[in-house]
């Protein structure tokens, strides 16, 4: 009977769904058909794979060819379906071996001249393969050592039709050709960025650290030129490696979005700081077709800035407080909904009004009240209170320039030994619950039978609650920055000290 099937991945976000390829051969017209819900890139597969075969000297069947992806009521997406598509059909018209191709799960974009293009996803669609109990794959010689970076996979790296054909059987010799390599986005190459580098802004340094120690996320309210940039593009710095299962998926995320991985998984947290003209669907993920990660997805295990933070559309702001709480998207269509992790730290930089000036000792502030609140209400209460620790940053003087060259001043090393070691502490407190930092502890758990504070300490923030200076949120986000800092000092549990400096980091914007 002329009909073949074989194997590929669909990937919806992250996640991937094994989809079976069926090939049949028909006494009809000639034509060629895919069904089973292709979107218009896999619908013009019908082009490319003719031309591709017929270049790569085994053309197909002049009868007609029908192409069944399965199941048929799941969307695909995208051009990763051309080398199944190609072998299915060579297989069924016995020019392959039928139980070769059956066996092997095939990625992979078909340039017309029968070269495979590297494909974006592979990383997570072979993970989704071993996932599923499959324990071989065809991939573009591009893509070799990406996939190679899953463990328990026979990965075969073929740069074409004509090699993918010939290892399936078909008697075809060889011929060399030039591998499509993949491009290779190597943004983590830049020059590092050390915290030692910042001068003065004391406070803001001892934020930061705190912040890296508990996954705490950042508020910066200053004058242009105060250092918040600075400031937050180091904040990745300070952070540990990523360990495995991280590294994997941002690894995975990477991959997903298009950029070259290399020859191993990324182990250093993401850096995301899109423009204040982002629209809502870029910051959170969507799109027509292929739904596809957003900032705050690529950000997952790192850290997502807006600077300009009063300048980005309010939708597009209001689109993170659902994931600052679960540290999951989750993008709705509807026949399929795609979930992107968010577990990132969010730094958020603004100036004190329109001008900037407000505030400012060397220059006068020349926006009346009304436009300053009007300024900063564009960031909604319900996101200001989900952050942490909001404090004021200020423009160095020429007398702490002057000072600075004899201050011992810490160094992005430094900084993150003292993060490491106080987040092994936090994740032996919290070993026997789901939690490993202190920014995931809820708030009922703290105030608990099992690290309740001493009334002494939490005396100075249960005021503050009375007074109506903080929300009962607000209450649970300082108790979790009081023992971020402890553990960043190495003390057993918060005193008063930490409590009253987790006030202070909470509400030293307006201080």
């Amino acid at each position: 009977m002329p009909l073949a099937r074989t194997h590929a991945v669909a990937l919806l976000g992250l996640t991937g769904a094994m989809v079976e390829v069926e090939a049949d051969i028909s006494a009809q017209l000639p034509a060629m058909t895919i069904i089973g819900l292709p979107d218009a890139a896999l619908s013009q597969a019908t082009q490319r794979v003719r031309a591709a075969a017929t270049n790569s000297g085994c053309p197909l069947t002049n009868h007609r060819l029908t192409i069944a992806l399965s199941p048929a009521a799941l969307p695909k997406h995208g051009a990763g379906f051309d080398l199944a598509i190609a072998l299915a059909c060579l297989a069924a018209d016995r020019v392959v071996s039928a139980e070769s191709v059956a066996s092997v799960v095939h990625f992979g974009e078909l340039a017309l001249d029968g070269r495979l293009r590297p494909t974006p996803g592979l990383l997570p669609g072979v993970v989704a393969a071993v996932r599923l109990g499959h324990g071989t794959v065809m991939v573009p010689a591009g893509n070799a050592a990406e996939a190679a970076l899953v463990p328990g996979v026979r990965v075969i790296a073929v740069a074409s039709l004509r090699d993918a054909a010939i290892w399936h059987g078909a008697p075809l010799q060889p011929r060399e050709v030039e591998v499509i390599l993949p491009t290779n986005d190597s943004d983590d190459a830049g020059p590092s960025l050390d915290l030692v580098d910042v001068i003065a802004n004391d406070d803001a340094i001892l934020a930061l650290q705190v912040a890296a120690a508990g996954g705490h996320h950042v508020f910066m309210l200053g004058p242009p030129g105060a250092g918040k940039t600075m400031l937050a593009a180091r904040l990745p710095s300070l952070l540990p490696d990523l360990d495995a299962a991280a590294s994997l998926e941002v690894s995975s995320m990477r991959s997903l979005t298009g950029r070259g991985l290399g020859h191993a998984l990324v182990t250093r947290p993401p850096l995301e700081a899109p423009h204040h003209t982002i629209t809502a669907a870029a910051m959170v993920g969507g799109g027509t077709g292929q739904i596809r990660p957003g900032a705050a997805a690529r950000a997952s295990h790192g850290v997502l800035f807006l600077d300009e933070a009063p300048e980005f559309a309010a939708p597009v702001l209001d689109a993170l407080r659902q994931p600052l709480e679960s540290g999951v998207i989750s993008i709705h269509r509807a026949n399929a909904t795609a979930h992107f992790p968010a577990r990132f730290q969010l730094v958020m930089a603004a100036n004190p009004c329109p001008c900037g000036q407000y505030g400012a000792s060397d220059l006068e502030c020349a926006c009346p009240p009304n436009a300053r609140r009007r300024y900063l209400a564009r960031i909604s209460g319900p996101l200001l209170d989900r952050i942490d620790i909001q404090l004021g940053v200020t423009r160095i003087t020429a007398a702490q320039l002057r000072l600075a060259s004899d201050t011992v001043r810490i160094t992005s090393e430094q900084a993150r030994a003292r993060v490491v070691h106080a987040r092994a502490a936090a994740a032996e407190r919290l070993r026997h619950t789901p939690w490993q930092l202190n920014s995931q502890v809820p708030g009922p758990w703290l105030r608990g039978p099992q690290v309740r504070l001493d009334p002494k300490a939490t005396a100075a923030l249960e005021r503050a609650l009375e007074r109506g200076g903080i929300t009962m949120r607000g209450f649970d986000r300082v108790l979790r920055v009081a023992w971020s800092i402890a553990d960043l000092e190495g003390a057993g549990r918060p005193g008063p000290e930490h409590v009253g400096l987790a006030l202070y980091l909470r509400k030293g914007m307006t201080a």
